[in-house]
């Protein structure tokens, strides 16, 4: 038990280290003065990639978990751990696809680490969005 515990804390880390390079990557691509961005559908466009940028980050976080499982025949098939590594990432929960007794904590360490992520993810969107206020306000 400790040694798959130990192993779902890696695939935190994992998680972690792949929002931070993917958050710091999309921070570089952002403007630092957005005030270029005035018109609606300029800011509406930047919101849309990041949301677009962060929805792939948690994708591939979600598929490191889904191989993990695939690789320890956790789950025995790509797609189904594909599947049950997004509702549990999302901590949607459906049920319909479970882990074997001895994985089920591994499971609950994914849905930890998935909401997480989304408050990291909703934070720096947040931020973003501050952001182009901020420095519309700056103008005014």
């Amino acid at each position: 038990m400790l040694s798959k515990l130990l192993a779902g804390l890696f695939l935190m880390a994992v998680c972690v280290v792949i929002h931070a390079a993917g958050v710091t990557v999309a921070l570089r691509l952002i403007p630092r003065r957005i005030e270029h961005l005035e018109r609606f559908w300029r800011a509406t466009w930047l919101f849309v990639r990041v949301a677009v940028w962060i929805v792939l980050l948690h994708l591939l976080e979600i598929t490191v978990w889904a191989a993990f499982y695939e690789w320890r025949s956790a789950i025995h098939d790509l797609p189904s751990a594909l599947y049950f590594s997004a509702v549990t990432y999302t901590t949607t929960g459906y049920g319909d696809i479970v882990l074997p007794q001895e994985w089920r904590l591994v499971g609950g360490v994914e849905a930890l680490t998935g909401i997480l992520m989304c408050g990291w993810s909703t934070g720096f969107f947040f931020a973003v969005v501050s952001r182009l206020f901020d420095s519309r306000r700056r103008e005014a």
